[in-house]
């Protein structure tokens, strides 16, 4: 048969070329391995025929390696392209062979990990001109091998026991300590300012600094003492026969350790330290999770105060009765959110002029409990921030205040948010939902934010500023004077209206360094041309004071308490004027 007799011969057969491409295609396939070509510069991709097969992605997914490239699953790290484009390798003639492993998004739905094997070879500038390799499916031995990771006893990137595996012997430890009558400590360290390392240097720095604090606090243990990973940047040490005077020993011989010597990585020399909270157990914890827990509380308590020292837990009543209210009240405000029993209440602001007219409301927080009675507003929200429940909490009263600013069309009200909630995209998507449907309402509200969260990030909240006021409503800064804003921040901000700290407010009479540093906020603020409030007025002549000194509104008990009822609905409520 001569070459025309073959090529006749193809095309009348199930292969388009000789049988010995089509024997290789079949083994291929049966293998679950597809081959290609890929000429970079046009991008333009030659599969083998059983490709679309094996990869289960339509064909039209593979004439590019940009459309192979948008089939990778979201969990999946880099493709092809970058490990060929970045590669750090250059091709001296012979091409630089590569391999990788990828994740991708089949047809249905299906996410199978590939591994992908070949050479690319360099045009005659140094740059990638063509590649081509291999494909195949490791799905199953993928997942084997994770498996197989998870349940390791060392932690991959430090070298020291995994997490699942210390815990196993931190609570064997624990057993038989309470069976034999003795102690036993456990250590958890810190590595202090990894944020900045991560931000400075890179997380392959930071990982590497990790592992070089790991190698360094086991050269300080003794030789029954165990070392875990028990997180991202945190250590577990367990102490055998430990007492208090063991663990303090033990504990500063660690972070001398750390501290005294230079870490030296890719990036330079980094100075490190760690902090480290410890306990006594069984004495102190007689579960794993009380020694997790309460060596956590240690570690979290020097931290607040000093970062690269030691503390050891201590038991305090005090602190457990807090712990348990704390829990309580948690509860309480899930349940409130589901139940919708969060309220409002309504204080005036009014004109510091002789009628004291009514200018707006603030909303105040109300949560019920399920008895009806109210839960202590100062317990709520710094909790709520604590949990990351204050956004819902933030998220309901603001549905509930524009409410009443709908069915109300003379009404005016300001809302508090948290910190947490102006960086919260969706409280924003909200106020722009309202804005499209009711922008008169959302004209009448007043966004409070607080000094302190204000100045703690100048930018973002500059932004959150702009977005609030770009949709209509007035921006105040409640607790002026208690965050101590500089004239600078305050002018960047570009905030409407300040509310003068309460605290000082209340003891102007009574305090002349209160008297005078309210004289000097209103001074700045009338610089500025802003509207000022004074909260938490005490009394008529504190009232008249502060009106010759020039504040625009009062609020307080004294020139009208908060109300669960609607007073505007039995007097008419004067609007604000434009300048608050």
């Amino acid at each position: 048969m001569d070459r025309a007799d073959i090529i006749s011969a193809g095309h009348g057969g199930t292969h388009s070329g000789p049988p010995e491409a089509s024997a290789a295609a079949d083994i291929l396939s049966s293998v679950g391995t597809a081959t290609y070509d890929w000429a970079i510069p046009s991008d333009r991709m030659t599969w083998s025929d059983n490709a679309s097969g094996v990869l289960g992605i339509a064909p039209r997914h593979l004439a590019s390696g940009r459309a192979y490239a948008q089939m990778l699953a979201k969990e999946s790290p880099a493709g092809r392209y970058e490990a060929i484009v970045n590669s750090p390798h250059v091709d001296r003639g012979e091409g630089v062979a590569y391999a990788i492993e990828y994740a991708i998004q089949a047809e249905g739905g299906a996410t199978h990990w590939v591994e992908d094997s070949g050479r690319w070879f360099a045009s005659s500038d140094g740059r990638p001109l063509r590649a081509h390799g291999a494909v195949r499916i490791i799905t199953e031995s993928y997942e084997t091998r994770r498996r197989l990771i998870e349940a390791s006893e060392i932690d991959p990137m430090t070298g020291q026991l995994s997490r699942h595996r210390f815990c196993e012997v931190l609570e064997t430890a624990l057993a038989d300590a309470a069976k034999v009558r003795c102690s036993i400590g456990l250590l958890v360290a810190a590595v202090d300012n990894l944020a900045h390392v991560n931000e400075a240097y890179g997380f392959d720095i930071a990982d590497e600094i990790i592992a070089s604090v790991g190698k360094r606090i086991r050269t300080r243990l003794r030789g029954g003492d165990l070392l875990g990973r028990l997180s991202g940047n945190k250590f577990g040490m367990l102490i055998r026969n430990c007492q208090l005077e063991d663990m303090e020993i033990a504990a500063e011989r660690i972070l001398n350790a750390v501290r005294d010597d230079i870490f030296l990585s890719r990036a330079g020399p980094v100075a490190i330290t760690v902090t480290i909270g410890g306990i006594i157990a069984p004495r102190h914890a007689d579960s794993l999770a009380a020694m997790l827990g309460r060596a956590q509380e240690a570690l979290d308590g020097i931290k607040a105060r000093r970062r690269g020292a030691f503390q050891i837990y201590a038991p305090s009543l005090e602190r457990e009765r807090a712990r348990q209210e704390n829990l309580k009240t948690t509860d309480e405000i899930v349940s409130a959110l589901n139940d919708r029993r969060i309220g409002l209440a309504f204080q005036p602001i009014v004109t510091a002029t002789p009628d004291r007219r009514t200018a707006y409301y603030e909303c105040l927080l109300r949560i019920r409990r399920a008895d009806g009675t109210l839960l202590p507003a100062s317990a709520i929200v710094p909790l709520a921030e604590k949990l990351g429940l204050v956004r819902l909490v933030d998220a309901r009263v603001l549905e509930l205040t524009m409410s009443e600013l709908i069915a109300a069309p003379d009404l005016r009200l300001s809302v508090n948010v948290s910190p947490a909630t102006t960086m919260d995209m969706s409280w924003l998507r909200s106020l722009e939902a309202y804005q499209r449907t009711h922008p008169s309402a959302v004209e009448r509200l007043m966004v409070e934010i607080t000094e302190t969260s204000a100045i703690a990030d100048v930018e973002d909240t500059r932004r959150f500023v702009a977005r609030v006021q770009g949709l209509g409503c007035r921006v105040a800064i409640d607790d002026f004077g208690a965050g101590h804003t500089s004239f600078r921040n305050l002018r960047k901000l570009g905030i409407n209206c300040v509310k003068i700290d309460g605290a000082f407010v209340a003891s102007f009479h009574a305090n002349p360094d209160d008297r005078h540093f309210v004289q000097a906020l209103l001074d700045l603020a009338r610089h500025m041309n802003l509207t000022t409030i004074a909260e938490w007025v005490p009394s008529e002549e504190v009232a008249v004071t502060l009106a010759e000194l020039g504040c625009n509104y009062l609020q307080g008990d004294h020139t009208g308490p908060a109300s669960d009822e609607r007073p505007w609905l039995t007097a008419s409520a004067s609007p604000l004027a434009q300048s608050a």
